[in-house]
């Protein structure tokens, strides 16, 4: 299991946008420029993002995405399944009902009323990562990089951003 790098732009983006001030939004052209990464590549994420109600289009010339929900309310598992799909990360193809020996007419109850324990363990796995990823919030997660960012960087960026 590997999620894409996309995943981590669109996390580093959604970051960025917390300090803009309400009603203000940033165009992926700016996003993608600060990041040095394509316009192109990083509006598939938002794409996705819009989609899934994280960031909202802001009309206008001028106009660019904000964050639709408040920090508080986008965890990292909303962004997970926006940017990777909602796909269950493991797909029990039920091998065991084609082992060589079984008599494939008249498979015993082991192989088709019990759940395939490693099935079991991989959803159990996804939910136990699951609820780990909805407990962390893009607010929680601002919390913790910006005071770790020097006071002087983190202005500089809000500028950067914030453009009047």
């Amino acid at each position: 299991m590997k999620f894409s790098v996309g995943l981590e732009y669109a996390l580093h983006c959604l970051l960025y946008m917390v300090d803009l001030p309400e009603g203000y939004s940033v165009g992926v052209r700016e996003l993608a420029h600060y990041q040095g990464v394509s316009e192109t590549y990083l509006a598939k994420f938002f794409t996705k993002l819009r989609k899934a109600g994280i960031v909202k289009a802001a009309p206008g010339v001028n106009g660019g995405y904000e964050l639709a929900l408040a920090p508080q309310d986008i965890t990292f598992w909303h962004v997970v399944e926006a940017i990777e799909g909602k796909t269950p990360l493991f797909q029990c193809d039920e091998i065991r009902q084609r082992e060589l020996l079984l008599d494939q007419d008249n498979l015993p109850d082991a192989y088709t009323k019990c759940p395939c324990l490693i099935h079991t363990v991989m959803n159990e796995a996804e939910d136990r990562m699951r609820q780990y990823l909805n407990e962390k919030t893009l607010a929680w997660l601002h919390g913790q990089t910006m005071t770790k960012i020097p006071q002087d960087h983190r202005k500089a960026m809000q500028d950067w951003f914030i453009k009047e």
